[in-house]
């Protein structure tokens, strides 16, 4: 993927919504954002268009901006902002939304969502398809400092999955906590134990971690992983 990527800082562009206009630097200012952009390959869009339809109306996103609605409070109990992308104009986005409600009982599309009829912010956040040479199913997580902390980017094909966004959030988070001197291992959960960084000495994680922590017996005798239980 050419453009921004992982530790870059998101471009200061004004941008279009459903709730208002603002600069993604002060909706990004003091939390964590989740930045999600949903596909509409030119084939697709000409599909669309032969029916009658516009790209808003897309079946796997509706499906995924509704989850995002119900979610909402998930990411509300963790400080953390929703913002959506989608390249129609704010009245389309506006007539989609009681599709996505409807589709997705409990869910409410709080969340503001940028208009980019003209295509020119998608490629300025690198959620372009490369496949399909159009708008991409990607998503960003922001930090408070306007850089990008992961990405992920599915095909047109593949919906998310939106409890492994939460566990990547929840990891992100935790790292951040302990000023990223901790990682979290494979299919980590919150509560569960963490790794603790190779930078950080025995010495430095006795302080660290004063409730002790573990050093698996490996063949190799490097005492390289070393698992902590943390809050």
């Amino acid at each position: 993927m050419p453009g921004i990527t992982l530790g870059d800082t998101v471009p200061n562009l004004e941008v279009e919504t459903t709730h208002k206009n603002f600069k993604l630097h002060d909706y990004f200012a003091d939390s964590w954002t989740v930045l999600f952009s949903h596909p509409a390959s030119p084939i697709y869009l000409l599909s669309l268009l032969t029916n009658g339809l516009q790209g808003d109306f897309t079946p796997v996103c509706t499906t995924e901006l509704g989850a995002m609605g119900k979610y909402a409070h998930e990411f509300e109990q963790r400080g953390v902002k929703l913002l959506g992308l989608s390249c129609d104009d704010i009245q389309s986005h506006k007539d989609w939304i009681p599709d996505i409600e409807a589709f997705t009982p409990g869910s409410k599309v709080t969340y503001p969502i940028i208009a980019d009829p003209n295509k020119e912010i998608i490629p300025q956040l690198n959620m372009v398809d490369p496949i399909e040479n159009g708008p991409s199913r990607a998503l960003h997580i922001v930090g408070p400092d306007c850089k990008i902390k992961l990405s992920f980017l599915y095909p047109s094909t593949t919906g998310r999955n939106m409890d492994e966004v939460l566990r990547a959030l929840d990891s992100l988070l935790m790292a951040a906590k302990h000023k990223n001197k901790i990682a979290t291992p494979v299919n980590w959960k919150p509560d569960e134990p963490v790794v603790i960084s190779p930078a950080v000495s025995d010495e430095e994680a006795k302080k660290l971690f004063p409730q002790g922590f573990k050093t698996a017996e490996l063949p190799s005798k490097k005492g390289y992983l070393r698992v902590a239980d943390v809050s």
